[in-house]
């Protein structure tokens, strides 16, 4: 399964490793920027979440790599997901798209089909990949719900550190922490199974702090966690409304058994991550490492977002509304390229942020960063006429998704994408209507997909990431009929 195993593939004497990128779908497809002694393991990893892996080539001395999945669907799953979530091995971004090869071919083909067959079978004993996922390109169907042991926990690692570490590989919607066995341990879950897949892949065995404080992941059983208050113990970052009564940590197990946080632990928990930072040596592992690149819980609300199209108005940014509910916009008088975006709360300014830092919105590259103001105030009574217009008020939208707490729509967050998800379509409503509903207002339509149980939700595929953020913004609530607006947000799946 490396290099020294290649024939030829299409008539050539070895593979071609400089290929430009395709835009036409393969099984096939070119890993690059590898590390240089990436293992086969590392490499699998990446994709065993969209199916099974029919070959695997590596190219250990250019830093690439071949693999084919079994399925062309699998192969168009996987790319469109790490389009909007960058994959990385030890950290290290990795570029995958589409080979020019339709298939692979290597010598040795029987020793290779053997190992992977050992390494598949082995990834569905250890739950590392969808049962019966062969071929279908989805999604891995264990738990969102990972399970975390903290071991040789020389510093104490709290809920808020669980969460800036995990929050890198999508969004943790809710994280109970306690003593087993004289272990520290966690529940966290994160809104969709390709992000706890990618989460464990990358950090089972590292350490938070250098030297100890090792993690070590697997997936619970459970598929959801119930979290009843929102404390030092537990969170439920979709629940802002929770009490902070005490936990009892045998709730999220249902009829398991009743569970102690054992005194020693607690104490070291509670005293913060301030704390613990006066007394940790110089040089930390993960927790620095990601410190640059993960900002830390959320103190206010607003988000500062920079670099915006100067013709940008307020409404556009209701884009961040797909993320939690937008109170107030307000682009600055002086400099038009920036704007406050205050929202409900600050873990639903965290999202906003992880998702839309980086996106382009007409034809800008925008940055999102939490602001230090904490609210956006309204214009007073003697601004004037254009300071006024600069500033929304849209706390009373009906464009709102989590207005009830603990609402479903957490569940269904993902990055931006080219393959929207619309839902509230009338019966009365076409396919030809709703491609000439986009289609009008100036979009490409590439795709379009009716649900076959539900015909009231349906896919639809736009040219880019970039038209669908548009689109989304436009169409978001677009009235049907007399009674019934459309609803868009952004799909993890692909037509």
């Amino acid at each position: 399964m490396n290099n020294s195993n290649l024939s030829t593939v299409d008539g050539t004497d070895r593979l071609c490793v400089s290929e430009r990128a395709q835009c036409v779908p393969s099984q096939v497809l070119h890993l690059r920027q590898l590390p240089a002694d990436v293992s086969e393991q590392e490499v699998l990893a990446l994709a065993l979440p969209f199916g099974r892996v029919s070959k695997l080539i590596t190219l250990k001395a250019k830093n690439q790599g071949f693999l084919e999945m079994a399925s062309e669907e699998a192969a168009v799953t996987m790319v469109n997901y790490y389009t909007s979530a960058p994959p990385t091995i030890r950290n290290q971004p990795i570029f995958i798209q589409y080979s020019t090869h339709r298939e692979l071919k290597t010598d040795n083909l029987t020793n290779q089909r053997m190992a992977l067959h050992a390494i598949n079978a082995a990834a569905v004993h250890s739950g590392n990949m969808a049962s019966g996922g062969e071929g279908r390109g989805l999604a891995p169907s264990q738990s969102p719900v990972l399970r975390i042991i903290v071991e040789n926990l020389f510093y104490p690692v709290t809920l808020e550190v669980l969460q800036q570490i995990f929050s890198k590989f999508g969004s943790v919607l809710k994280i109970i922490t306690f003593t087993r066995n004289n272990q520290f341990q966690a529940l966290l879950q994160f809104s969709d199974t390709v992000h706890a897949h990618h989460a464990k892949a990358s950090l089972d065995g590292q350490n938070i702090y250098n030297g100890c404080c090792t993690l070590r992941i697997d997936f619970s059983k459970l598929s959801a966690l119930n979290v009843k208050y929102n404390n030092d113990k537990s969170r439920d970052f979709t629940r802002a409304d929770l009490p902070t009564g005490e936990l009892d940590p045998a709730a999220a197990f249902g009829n398991a058994r009743r569970t102690r946080i054992s005194t020693d632990t607690q104490q070291k928990i509670q005293s913060g991550p301030h704390a613990v930072s006066e007394d940790l040596p110089e040089t930390v592992s993960l927790a620095r490492e990601l410190s640059t690149r993960v900002a830390p819980p959320a103190v206010h609300s607003v988000l500062l977002v920079s670099n915006l199209n100067p013709e940008v108005r307020g409404h556009s940014l209701l884009v961040a509304g797909v993320y939690g509910d937008v109170q107030r916009v307000k682009i600055l008088f002086n400099k038009k390229e920036n704007a406050l975006v205050q929202m409900s709360d600050a873990t639903q300014a965290q999202l906003a942020m992880s998702h839309l830092n980086g996106q382009r919105l007409h034809g800008n590259v925008i940055r999102v960063m939490l602001s230090k103001h904490p609210v956006v105030q309204l214009p007073r009574g003697g601004a004037g006429q254009e300071e006024q217009a600069l500033t929304r008020d849209f706390s009373g939208s009906a464009l709102h998704r989590f207005k009830k707490p603990g609402s479903k729509n957490f569940n269904n967050i993902f990055p931006p994408s080219a393959t929207l998800h619309l839902s509230n379509i009338p019966s009365s409503v076409s396919e030809d209507e709703l491609k000439d509903l986009f289609s009008s207002a100036g979009f490409t339509v590439k795709a379009f997909k009716f649900f076959q149980k539900d015909r009231k939700m349906a896919l639809m595929q736009l040219a880019s990431v970039e038209e669908a953020i548009e689109a989304l913004i436009a169409l978001h609530d677009h009235q049907l009929d007399h009674n019934q607006h459309l609803r868009v947000s952004f799909s993890k799946s692909t037509i």
